[in-house]
Parts: structure tokens; C-alpha cells; sequence
């Protein structure tokens, strides 16, 4: 079965969008053979700064014959509806048509249309250039005097079909005023000439001669493996960073990795700053000691190419630009400490948090404000939540920051110490962006916590007040991630807090835990069954979903859910009937069997117990005393028969089981449980 080679060369195509694109030009050109009719057994896309490829295996030579059978109108039929029928079904006259009958509706022509399978071949030209055409490039680029847009300019297009024993077919066709071809190019400066090429298994040996190694994720492994060997040569180690390797995986074709220094007096430095300017400017690895932990002053940088001089032209000009980058890092962090946090809170009321609500100083404000609120609640200082919150934001106008915007909150965090402000408070300026995603860690210090939930609360409520809200996929605020953010603190610190938030947002906030929890393994009924839209305390849906999940694990939270089931129901059908609601005001006197008395009084008890424990959120206690109404409700069942005929016991049991049904939903909804 022929094979699709099919290789987009160009200039350098960013990093960060090559894996992305990868899979982009895979999904769209086996989508589009599918579309057509040709079926594939494999398809594998590929990546380098200067080329994206696919390989598609097993595509037939041709689309297969299809025959249709389509109905016409019915014998007689207008003329205008024959030659309808004709246009549509690719007939010249209705002698072509056959007549068929049927006992209800007579006789009526029917075309049967045979169609001829189309060559991959053809179908590989037309769809192509639409692919490149339609490519979803974010941000694409024109170029020439072509109409083409792509990511970087096209040098060149291969896109050869064919078996492997056979000479290939080029695919021909045009995009902008690049023809296609079956010619490739090799490294850009070691092996810079033209390559033929037939498909995939000699283009991929060709390429690796031509100093190119084709995958991606190979490119990863090479420049990991090489780095490591050479830190542990040293007895050292190498700091990781999975997003650096990918990045830096994405600027070469042929990785060769070798070892600088840098002036051990930078070591002075926090190491966040060392290695954020490390990386920001020459996308170089830092490096620990392998005994103590403790950053060196060595880093590791990966080349494009194989140096005739072993790399020392190459290591002594990554050397000169860090060095200077550390100098002027240096140089920040210097007059940053000479200058106090609170001398540049004023600067803050230049810079713009959003044009609808106001300056960063604005916010530093309301920020103190909530967070003294919120500490009497978290257990924190009133006085230190204060002080931190007003400092939160004050390193945004420190140079450091200004340089690297990724050190904020840590940079605060240095600066408040040695500037002698109390621990909590230099901590709780570090904390209060945090956590910045699902798997990052939460602040646990009662004053950290009271600034990041001001930090993210003041966010939430601002943006809601301006109709800024998130739709869809889009989110430029992040405001998902201060949701869950809210979430996650309170629920892992077991904080019980009162969301004093609109409806709306509220919702908002449920929806986000929703999605956590069910994340976590939670049953999306349960979740439905504890949250109502009065439900401002998400330490307590939590807490009630868990002891609602624990008790439905067992055969008697199973059975009395059963129970409840039954008698839910029996209520809506009489409910609906008499065009009421029954209330659960129960006589005793009218009740007249041992088994209905039975369960009246473990109603009233559990009622009594389940309402005590929910007032002091003791929601395993409460589910411990629904469970203990699973045998007075089964031996009620079995025994009493609801609708009897006496309009007042009828009324009277029913109301019973609608006590049943109220003492229940103190803990949950339980008409929303599936399962």
C-alpha cells in the first residue's frame, strides 16, 4: 500500500508553537483523506525549527466505487419535478430512471448513481494546499508578493505518494508561488545542500546524515541525556525545568550540549533570580552540587551545531552574555534592597490593573481593606494581614520585576526580609498569587492565606462588576484560575468560610468546584445533590459530599436511598393528583400501626440529631443518623399501605413520608442521586 511523505520547509518557526503545529498538519490532512474516502493505517507528524512533516501509511490508490439509490417523484409528476430529479441525480432523460411501486404511494422513479473511485493521487493534490492554505496559525505572516500566509516564509514543499518498491509520484500542486516538489534541505550550516528524497525511510536517514534529527520528542531525550552525563561528571546535577527543555528542544536541529561558568561572585544572588536570567536570556540549565543542593556557578547550553573547536567559541559567548545579564541583575536587586517596599507603593498609582477598575494602588487598597476582614476568619493577625496586603503589590515597581515579571510576589518576599518586616508578612507577599494552577501549592499561614483570598476575591468581584466574565474557552483574566484558587485554599486548609458574593458568582464558584471535585472522582450526582444556590460554604459541600459518598458505599446508605426513592415518588404521584404539597405535619393519633409509629419516632430523633450536627457542620454525624432510618423505612414499606382508603390516615402517613423527605434534604437533595 503507498505511503504520503509530506514535508513543509521553512524559516525558523517559534518554539513554542511546533508541537502544537505537529499534530495540527497530522489532524488535518487524515482527517481530510477520511472526508474523501481513503482510509490510512498510520500517521505520525514531526517537528524541527525549520520543517513540519507527516507520514501517512496503508492509503489506498484510490477512493472506492460508491453506487446511491435516490428516490424521485412519482410517475406523472410535474415536468419541472422530473428535470429537478434529473439535475440532481446526474441523469440525461427519465428513461435512465427506474419505476418502482409501492402498495401506498403508486409508482415513482428511483436513480440508482454509480460513482468511480477517485485516485489518492488527485485527492492528495486538491486537498493539501488547502490544508497549508488553512492552517491555524495563530498570528501568520505574508511575505513576497504571494497571497500565502504561514508562521515563517515557505522555502520549499515536499509531498511525494507511492510504494516502497516503486519510484514515487510527486503530488503536484501550487500554493502562493511555491510549487511542490521531493526536495529537502539539511542542516541549515552543516549540511546546507538539497536533498531528493523518495519517502519517509530515506528521508529520515537522509536527514539524520544531513546533521537533522527529525523527532522532537528524541531531540528532548538527546539534549536531557547529554546534560545530565556531563553534570554528573562534575558531580553535579542539573536544575530540571520540563518547559526550557521543550523550548530549547524547539531552536535546534542537531543538539550538542556543553558546560559554562559563570563569576562565582553572582552567587549572591537569589537563586530564583540566577536562574530565571539564566534562562530568559540564553535558555541555558543551571546547575546544583550534588552533595549540598546548593546552586554553582556553572550552566549548561545547548548548541546547533558541532563547533571545530569542541565548542569553546560558542561557550565563551554564552559566558560574556550571561555574565553581563547577571551584572545588571546584580545591579537591580542592589538598589531594589536600598530602596524600602513602601517607598514604591506612589509608583503603583501610575500602573493601570484594568481600565474599568482602576490603578494597581486602587486595588493595594481594597486589598487591605478585605484582607482585614478575612483574618479574624482564617485565624490570622488583622494588623500583619493588613501590613502584608499593602505590600503584596509593591515589587511590581521594583527593577527586578520590571525585568523578569515571573519574579513577583518571591522578589517581595526577599525584599521584605531583609528589610526586616515580620516572617508571615514577608511570606504572605510570596503566597498571595499562589496557587497559580491545579497542581500548584496552596498558602497555609493564617496571614498568607487572608492576603490570597483577598487577592483573588478582589478579582473575582471586580470583574464581575464590569460584566468581564469569562465565556466559552476564553478567559483572559484567568479568572477560572482565581476561582479554583479560592476553592483550594479554603477546602485544603478546611476553612469554613461565607462566600458574601452575587448569585451569580456564586454559581461561578460552583460550577469550578464542580468540574475539581468530579476531577477528583466525585459522582456528578452527588456533587448536584449537596449544592443548591444558598450554598456559600464550599468546606461544607465538601464535606457533605464525602460523608454522602461514604454512606452510599454501604448496603444500608443503598437501601434507605431505595426508601427515600419509594416514598418521593409515592408523594409526587398524590402531589400531583390533589394539586398540593404535603408538608410532613403528622398526627400521632392517626397513626395506627406499629410500623408507622415506629418510623414517626425515629423521624423525630434523626430530624432532631441531623439538625443539631448540620448547625455544627458535622455532615458524617448527620449521615450517621439518616443511616439509622434505613430499617424503620423498610419495615414501613413492608407492613403499611399508604394510600389507604380513610382520607385522613391516607393524609396522615403521607405527610410522614414528606417528614421523611424534609429530614433528608437537610443533608442533600437526594431526588438527584442516579446511582
Amino acid at each position: 500500500m503507498p505511503e504520503l511523505l509530506f514535508e513543509i520547509f521553512s524559516e525558523e518557526i517559534p518554539a513554542r508553537l511546533q508541537r502544537r503545529a505537529a499534530e495540527d498538519l497530522k489532524k488535518g490532512i487524515t482527517d481530510a483523506l477520511v472526508e474523501n474516502g481513503l482510509s490510512y493505517k498510520s500517521a505520525a507528524g514531526f517537528v524541527t525549527p525549520r520543517r513540519l512533516t507527516v507520514t501517512v501509511t496503508d492509503v489506498p490508490p484510490a477512493s472506492p466505487d460508491t453506487s446511491e439509490r435516490r428516490k424521485g417523484p412519482r410517475v406523472g409528476a410535474p415536468e419541472q419535478a422530473i428535470a429537478g430529479f434529473l439535475r440532481g441525480a446526474g441523469l440525461t432523460s427519465i428513461e435512465q430512471a427506474t419505476i418502482e411501486s409501492d402498495p401506498k404511494k403508486g409508482e415513482f422513479y428511483v436513480a440508482f448513481i454509480e460513482k468511480k473511485g477517485v485516485s489518492a493521487t488527485r485527492i492528495l493534490g486538491d486537498i493539501l494546499p488547502k490544508v497549508i492554505e488553512g492552517f491555524p496559525w495563530g498570528k501568520p505572516m505574508r511575505w513576497g508578493s504571494g497571497r500565502l500566509q504561514w508562521v515563517r516564509p515557505i522555502r520549499a514543499i515536499t509531498a511525494t505518494f507511492g510504494t516502497e518498491n516503486d519510484e514515487p509520484e510527486v503530488i503536484s500542486f501550487e500554493v502562493g508561488d511555491m510549487a511542490s516538489g521531493q526536495t529537502t534541505f539539511g542542516h541549515r550550516f552543516m549540511a546546507p545542500d538539497a536533498i531528493r528524497v523518495k519517502r519517509f525511510s530515506d528521508y529520515f536517514e537522509a536527514l539524520e546524515r544531513a546533521k537533522v534529527v527529525l523527532d522532537l520528542d528524541r531531540r528532548m531525550d538527546i539534549i536531557k541525556n547529554d546534560a545530565e552525563h556531563l553534570a554528573f561528571a562534575q558531580g553535579l546535577n542539573i536544575v530540571e525545568d520540563k518547559g526550557l527543555l521543550e523550548e530549547v528542544a524547539g531552536l535546534v536541529e542537531w543538539p550538542v550540549v556543553m558546560m559554562g561558568r559563570f563569576d562565582q561572585s553572582y552567587l549572591k544572588l537569589p537563586e530564583e533570580v540566577i536562574i530565571t536570567t539564566i534562562k530568559t536570556h540564553q535558555k541555558c540549565f543551571c546547575l546544583r552540587d550534588g552533595e549540598s543542593g546548593k546552586l554553582v556557578n556553572r550552566f549548561v547550553a545547548v548548541s546547533n551545531m558541532e563547533a571545530s573547536d569542541g565548542g569553546q567559541t560558542i561557550v565563551a559567548g554564552n559566558e560574556r552574555v550571561i555574565g553581563a545579564r547577571l551584572s545588571d541583575a546584580m545591579f537591580f536587586y542592589e538598589n531594589d534592597l536600598a530602596t524600602p517596599l513602601e517607598n514604591l507603593l506612589p509608583k503603583l498609582r501610575d500602573a493601570v490593573f484594568h481600565n474599568k477598575l482602576g490603578t494597581q494602588a486602587g486595588r493595594v487598597e481594597r486589598m487591605v481593606k478585605l484582607a482585614g476582614e478575612i483574618a479574624e476568619t482564617v485565624g490570622a493577625n488583622v494588623g500583619d494581614a493588613k501590613r502584608a496586603a499593602k505590600l503584596a503589590k509593591a515589587d511590581l515597581a521594583s527593577q527586578m520585576v520590571v525585568e523578569f515579571p515571573s519574579l513577583q510576589g518571591l522578589m517581595g518576599r526577599f525584599y521584605a526580609t531583609e528589610q526586616g518586616e515580620n516572617p508571615q508578612i514577608a511570606n504572605a507577599i510570596e503566597k498571595h498569587y499562589k496557587p497559580v494552577g491545579p497542581s500548584d501549592e496552596v498558602p497555609t499561614e493564617p496571614v498568607a492565606i487572608a492576603v490570597a483570598l483577598a487577592d483573588k476575591l478582589d478579582m473575582l468581584t471586580g470583574f464581575w462588576a464590569i460584566e468581564e466574565k469569562p465565556t466559552g474557552s476564553r478567559d483572559p483574566f484567568a479568572l477560572r484560575r482565581a476561582a479554583l484558587g479560592v476553592i483550594r485554599i479554603l477546602v485544603e486548609n478546611e476553612i469554613a468560610f461565607s462566600l458574601d458574593v452575587e448569585p451569580d458568582l456564586l454559581a461561578f464558584f460552583h460550577d469550578r468546584l464542580k468540574v475539581m471535585l468530579r476531577d477528583e472522582g466525585a459522582h456528578h450526582d452527588l456533587v448536584d445533590a449537596v449544592i443548591t444556590n444558598k450554598s456559600d460554604d464550599l468546606l461544607e459541600i465538601v464535606r457533605r459530599i464525602k460523608a454522602l459518598s461514604q454512606l452510599l458505599d454501604t448496603e444500608a446508605g443503598q437501601s434507605l436511598l431505595a426508601g427515600y426513592r419509594r416514598a418521593a415518588n409515592i408523594l409526587a404521584a398524590e402531589e400531583k393528583k390533589d394539586d398540593t404539597t404535603y408538608r410532613g405535619d403528622v398526627t400521632p393519633a392517626l397513626l395506627s400501626s406499629a410500623e408507622e409509629t415506629a418510623l414517626a419516632s425515629a423521624i423525630d430523633a434523626t430530624l432532631r440529631q441531623v439538625s443539631e450536627m448540620v448547625e455544627t457542620d458535622d455532615y458524617a454525624g448527620a449521615i450517621s443518623a439518616l443511616a439509622r432510618l434505613r430499617e424503620p423505612v423498610d419495615e414501613f414499606f413492608e407492613a403499611v399501605l399508604v394510600n389507604d382508603p380513610d382520607l385522613e390516615i391516607r393524609t396522615n402517613r403521607l405527610n410522614l413520608l414528606a417528614r421523611l423527605r424534609n429530614t433528608m434534604h437537610l443533608v442533600a437533595d437526594f431526588s438527584r442521586i442516579s446511582g
